[in-house]
């Protein structure tokens, strides 16, 4: 199978017209669509606190040092 891609947009009446594909008449293709915008908004949601500062409160403290047997 082999995958073409190209991108255009949609004219004001609500059509999509690609030329200039290289496959012959009679060749069977499957068309997929896809918005842009979506494909962004998708990648800005997946990690909402990228780029946000990270604050360490007491960083050099013992973590969990109430939990072990052993010191108390």
């Amino acid at each position: 199978m082999e995958t073409y891609r190209i991108e255009t947009t949609i004219s004001k009446n609500g059509t999509l017209s690609v030329k200039g594909l290289p496959f012959t008449e009679g060749d069977k293709v499957e068309v997929l669509v896809r918005s842009r915008k979506q494909e962004q908004g998708r990648k800005q949601d997946k990690y909402p606190l990228r780029g946000l500062p990270i604050n360490y409160t007491k960083p050099f403290d013992s973590v969990a040092e109430n939990d072990w047997a052993v010191l108390g």
